[in-house]
């Protein structure tokens, strides 16, 4: 299965669950209660969450068999791996992070239910711009813990390993700029059908809710403006942290290398970075997200989705860039955080192809 393929079947079941969300809120503010759409979209997130909480809790609870067992360890290794010396010795710094990684899975699965109870829904209608009873909002808040969960695994693995295991792994430039535009589109849709799309709402309002609208040639230029402004302080900021001590990680560069660096040797490949990222990611949080959860958490959350970089100065430069696209969404529009962010991104494509040394 590739890389598209499993990224399509991973959010089929968060579509429908979104989408049975709107249902619930198109009868609520009909003539009926949507209780009953409502229910069954809570049953089917408690069912996808509630799988990922036992999974994780498997895999904590064999790494904590495996500390006291050093036979059962030796059987799931040549289990996992095939018998082959080589997968053994790919899979071993996994392995001894396994429990780790089983909370990191398991944690963020059985919190995400959480934001489902009436007492938490209210809570975060007091913090954030969501009505407490709507279905939609609660499981969107809900799905924050996905970007947390994936973070977490980020980090049990380690950037370490997951740079080691990127590098040993062949993936040509082709595969990587259809896999992009696949994730990226995904997202785009997963915001329009958020926001109502063929529930609630017609193609044309769900864009305009998203605050997708075609942009003046001022918006343009605000936007390409903000781009180049943006490389300007992500660069500036590079420079401080490297005088002061604080380079990049060389574990982010060497996966940074391992998932953009074939993209970086053409055109087409540097364009995918600044047009899909652009329209999939702006959608998502400056079009659908940023309007009921505000600019800074937002901001958090489009920064800890990049879970390639860790937490690490890569994370902090892409919280910047979230800050000042936030606050073009909230001057403009959508369409222009779309123009500014494919402006980032394309510029420093462009750097890194015209000037690899530098990167």
């Amino acid at each position: 299965m590739n890389e598209s393929t499993f990224t399509v079947i991973l959010f089929v079941p968060l579509f429908l669950i979104v989408l049975l969300a709107n249902l619930a809120d198109k009868q609520r503010l009909g003539d009926g209660s949507g209780k009953t759409i409502a229910g069954l979209t809570y049953t089917l997130h408690l069912f996808i969450f509630g799988t990922m909480a036992v999974i994780g809790a498997a895999l904590h609870a064999i790494a904590v068999s495996m500390g006291t067992n050093d036979d059962l360890r030796e059987g799931f290794l040549a289990f996992a791996g095939g018998g082959g010396a080589e997968q053994i010795d790919a899979i071993l710094p996994i392995l001894d992070r396994l429990d780790v990684l089983g909370l990191g899975i398991w944690v963020p699965a059985a919190a995400a239910p959480l934001f489902l109870l009436p007492p938490v829904r209210r809570l975060l209608a007091k913090l954030f711009q969501v009505d407490a009873r709507s279905t939609v909002h609660a499981v969107a808040a809900s799905f924050v813990m996905l970007v947390v969960l994936n973070l977490s695994v980020t980090l049990a693995i380690g950037l370490e390993t997951l740079a080691d295991l990127s590098e040993a792994s062949e993936t040509d430039g082709g595969s990587l700029l259809v896999s992009l535009w696949v994730q990226q589109i995904t997202f785009a849709l997963w915001a329009v059908v958020g926001v109502g799309w063929l529930t609630r709402r017609k193609w044309l309002q769900a864009l305009e809710r998203l605050g997708l609208l075609v942009p003046r040639p001022a918006e343009v230029a605000v936007g390409i403006g903000t781009g180049l402004v943006s490389v300007a302080v992500i660069l500036a900021l590079e420079m401080v942290a490297e005088a002061v001590g604080w380079g990049l990680d060389e574990d982010v560069q060497r996966l940074t290398e391992v998932l953009i660096g074939p993209l970086l040797g053409s055109i087409p490949g540097i364009l995918t970075l600044g047009l899909a990222a652009g329209i999939g990611e702006e959608t998502l949080f400056r079009g659908a997200l940023q309007p009921r959860f505000g600019l800074l958490f937002t901001s958090l959350l489009f920064a800890l989705l990049h879970s390639q970089y860790g937490i690490t100065l890569s994370t902090l430069a892409v919280f910047i860039v979230g800050i000042i696209l936030g606050l073009v969404r909230n001057r403009f529009n959508t369409s222009t955080c779309v123009i500014a962010h494919a402006s980032y991104n394309i510029t420093l494509g462009v750097i890194a192809y015209l000037f690899p040394q530098v990167f």
